[in-house]
């Protein structure tokens, strides 16, 4: 009988143990080893660049969109820039430039702002550009972004579809960054901002 009651006692530990586990996982990272366990390939980034493009490949695609006059060389440390128009109809800098691993695209970092920004222009604070690039993002993705924060309580709003992770945050009162991540190469904790 005293077996028995150790036993029991044991399994409902372990159960106790299971639970708050399972309870300490966010949001997140539910979603995303959820995601990654799909197995789901998704290879696009935008403007026909693609993860696991080669550099050289990268290049050429940019100068023919250059020659077209789709992409221009931007003055900013990220170099490309395009002008998207974004759902509000309000014109947009987007500034990109991907980070290789073995010669091949893995990461876009991309800089959004509103071309008419001004500091003391409400319509055009970091919040509506935020809200007006999820809703851009969407159109190439699909819906499903979510909010997540950190311990500090910075947010961010996430979508995640297989191995391609795509964060939105404010990163200053006029600019919203965005990570284009193949969580199949690295992890966005290991990508320095």
């Amino acid at each position: 009988m005293m077996k028995l009651k150790n036993y029991a006692v044991l399994v409902f530990l372990l159960g106790i143990t299971l639970l708050a586990s399972c309870e300490r996982k966010t949001k997140y990272e539910i979603i995303k080893q959820k995601e990654l366990a799909k197995g789901e390939v998704h290879e696009d980034i935008f403007l026909g660049l693609t993860f696991g493009m080669p550099r050289k490949e990268f290049f050429g695609a940019c100068w023919e969109m250059n020659k077209e006059g789709i992409l221009m060389q931007g003055a900013h440390k990220l170099m490309v820039q395009y002008k998207p128009e974004l759902p509000s109809g309000k014109v947009a800098n987007m500034f990109f430039y991907p980070k290789f691993e073995e010669g091949r695209i893995f990461y876009m970092p991309v800089e959004f702002q509103y071309r008419d920004w001004f500091p003391t222009n409400p319509e055009y604070s970091s919040e509506n550009l935020r809200d007006d690039v999820v809703a851009y993002l969407e159109q190439l993705y699909g819906e499903g972004f979510f909010k997540v924060e950190d311990s500090k309580g910075a947010s961010a709003m996430v979508k995640i579809d297989g191995n391609r992770l795509v964060r939105v945050h404010i990163k200053s009162l006029s600019a919203v960054s965005v990570d284009i991540l193949d969580m199949r190469v690295k992890d966005i904790k290991d990508i320095a901002s």
